[in-house]
């Protein structure tokens, strides 16, 4: 039988370019979705009594509704994204706008806040921050070598990194103290276990294993705090604050924390390591976890920030309170920043070179550059834990032009 080997390698050829422009075609597609859910904000707010005009310039429809259970979706307002779209509300209040493309394809959900108008008074001093989790969290687990000699792993499947160990044997859990001293005395026996997971209570089972020491063990890692330094973002009329600018993520994990407590404390800058182009340096400070030193209670953990009250008489703000800027006034052009690095709180010169109210990320969507010679020297340009953002401009009338930026 003869074998025509042009036909065969014809055919090969085809197939392999076939293949090769349906592997092209769906990575042009995925782009081109990615491009899109970026394209529409994961998180939009609007001052209550004013309209906000927001185009998206996308090929989707939109159903805007209340988040509560008397008004389904569909009760909700049908909007068109490939136009400009006007928002509105009379009070404060949260909804939902379900995006789906072309009108029919689910494709994501924005929240929506009306919020009151808010002045705030730029901050932009070093803190110290001390924060309790709520429960005992979880970072991994491990084997280890039991009484036999054999290596055991009792927590395997059934405890996860980011879970919060809340109880034990109905018994509260707030230290780690608590955790190693139920085990130590557990005699191998069950411990019964309710253990936060996502924001659901789970019941879990667990057999400590003696060691090679004659020890008990579970074979996990745990957390129950975290401290670090930051920068306090801004305090209002009622000393309210707002710091950090993110949330307190574990190491670990990367999740957000869930805190019990925790409190801002003094600090002060003792070094600067500056930063170089693609690499932020930062701040170097000593922080004396005493009650003397306590500024406020931290209430709050968000992808935002950290929230609380100042409670001490020895943080006292007395410059002007500046009225807030939302994400989609932003606008490109010089500003300042304020920020404390030789004891005294400064302004320094800076220029915002792109802002973008698509980006997803909360902590993002402005790119800025620093234009103030002495900050330049001192730092290098931005330093991690650095800086409160206060885009500034004598024209008080356009509040997009002069403010805080609040995403």
């Amino acid at each position: 039988m003869k074998i025509d080997q042009t036909f065969i390698r014809r055919r090969a050829h085809k197939r392999f370019a076939t293949a090769l422009f349906c592997c092209t075609a769906a990575a042009a597609v995925l782009a081109w979705m990615f491009h899109l859910w970026q394209s529409v904000p994961s998180a939009i707010r609007v001052r209550a009594g004013e309209q906000q005009n927001i185009d998206f310039y996308v090929p989707a429809t939109a159903v805007i509704y209340k988040n509560n259970g008397d008004s389904p979706k569909e009760q909700g307002v049908s909007v068109s994204l490939d136009q400009e779209v006007t928002f509105y509300g009379e009070v404060e209040d949260t909804y939902t706008m379900a995006v789906e493309l072309f009108g029919f394809i689910p494709f994501k959900n924005t929240s929506v806040s009306v919020i009151q108008d808010r002045e705030l008074i730029p901050a932009g001093i070093p803190i110290g921050i001390y924060v309790k989790t709520d429960g005992v969290l979880v970072i991994d687990t491990g084997t280890f070598r039991g009484a036999d000699g054999d290596q055991v792993q009792p927590a395997q499947d059934l405890l996860l990194p980011g879970d919060y160990i809340q109880r034990i044997n109905g018994r509260a859990i707030e230290e780690k103290a608590e955790l190693i001293e139920i085990i130590d005395n557990s005699n191998g026996e069950r411990l019964h276990m309710e253990v936060e997971r996502e924001g659901e209570l789970l019941s879990l089972s667990l057999q400590p294993e003696m060691d090679e020491a004659g020890e008990y063990k579970l074979g996990i890692w745990v957390r129950d705090n975290a401290q670090g330094i930051g920068t306090l973002t801004f305090v209002d009329e009622n000393r309210y604050f707002g710091a950090l600018g993110h949330g307190v993520n574990d190491l670990d994990t990367s999740h957000l924390m869930e805190l019990s407590r925790g409190n801002l404390y003094k600090t002060d800058i003792i070094a600067v390591n500056k930063g170089e182009a693609g690499s932020p340096g930062e701040l170097t400070g000593v922080i004396s976890y005493s009650a003397a030193n306590i500024l406020g209670d931290i209430r709050e953990n968000t992808d935002c920030g950290i929230y609380g009250v100042i409670n001490s008489d020895d943080l006292e703000m007395e410059e002007e309170a500046l009225p807030i800027a939302l994400k989609q006034e932003v606008e490109t052009g010089s500003a300042q920043i304020i920020c404390t690095i030789d004891e005294q709180r400064t302004y320094y010169d800076i220029e915002i070179t792109a802002a973008n109210i698509q980006d997803g990320n909360v902590n993002r969507g402005m790119e800025i550059t620093v234009t103030d010679p002495a900050l330049l020297e001192m730092t290098g340009g931005i330093v991690q834990g650095m800086f409160t953002s206060y885009n500034g401009s004598n024209n008080r009338k356009a509040r997009k032009i002069k403010g805080f930026l609040m995403f």
